[in-house]
């Protein structure tokens, strides 16, 4: 954030979003202006095929931010929250904007979709939030072991062993590069915009398949890319087909692929 702002960092390992009392007591001794929540659970799978797992994602994505919304609340601090476009059924081609109805169609988007009703719900107690849904994220890859790598990694590094490779040619929606996630963030709270769901992600929908070859033409990397669908890599939760998160609200950010190509410049 900007000179003169104080950032305090907690990570997993430090703080535990489930941990009701742990969760007051921090907030309660820090007492800052902004709280911004990145943990979530996104297993997604692994929370469909589980109900140990699907315990796990409930604490953490609905207990964990209504414990955080409530703290903030407790000492008048914003409280920021990202969530997800796996809130939306995918029904939608032309994609959803900020107010529509959440259907979920997997277990993961439910548990997201009502820690969003948990924060709202504080709206009326005088709770200042942003709700900030987003999607495909990339960049660059977390410290921590569990950090997963992005699409645009895992594509790179299958091309270093491979000549051609299959790509899901569905599920369309807008790519993030993080450090513009952040940047818009930053602004949203610097502006004091009114509470709210805003979306935030970089401009241009694509399919995984379009993506890696957007990817591989940028990279100038010679590898055949086959579009095929779902049903070619089985998985345990359904993902929406169609969930371009529509702002109507912020500037928008810039295409997906000059972030691309900054990150790749980053990468090298």
């Amino acid at each position: 954030f900007s000179p003169g702002n104080d950032v305090i960092a907690w990570d997993r390992g430090e703080i535990d979003i489930t941990d009701k009392e742990l969760i007051e007591n921090k907030i309660k001794e820090l007492k800052p202006d902004v709280i911004i929540n990145a943990a979530a659970y996104n297993a997604v799978d692994k929370c469909e095929e589980s109900e140990e797992e699907y315990d796990l994602a409930k604490k953490i994505n609905i207990d964990g931010p209504r414990n955080i919304a409530e703290a903030a609340l407790a000492v008048g601090a914003l409280f920021a929250h990202y969530s997800s476009d796996y809130v939306f059924n995918g029904e939608k081609k032309e994609g959803y904007k900020e107010e529509d109805e959440t259907a979920p169609i997997g277990r993961y988007g439910k548990t997201k979709a009502i820690g969003e009703k948990q924060i709202i719900s504080l709206s009326g107690q005088g709770l200042k939030w942003h709700l900030i849904r987003t999607s495909k994220l990339f960049g660059e890859k977390g410290m921590s072991r569990v950090a997963k790598p992005s699409f645009f990694d895992i594509m790179l590094n299958l091309a270093k062993e491979r000549n051609e490779i299959d790509a899901v040619d569905e599920e369309l929606s807008c790519f993030t590069y993080t450090p513009d996630l952040a940047k818009a963030t930053k602004k949203l709270i610097d502006s004091k915009a009114a509470n709210g769901i805003y979306h935030i992600t970089n401009s241009g929908p694509r399919t995984w398949y379009e993506a890696a070859k957007e990817l591989f033409e940028i990279t100038n990397i010679d590898i055949k890319v086959n579009p095929v669908s779902s049903d070619k890599f089985p998985r345990p939760a359904k993902r929406p087909k169609y969930s371009v998160l529509l702002n109507t609200k912020l500037e928008p950010l810039r295409d997906y692929r000059d972030a691309l190509k900054e990150y790749l410049k980053i990468r090298e």
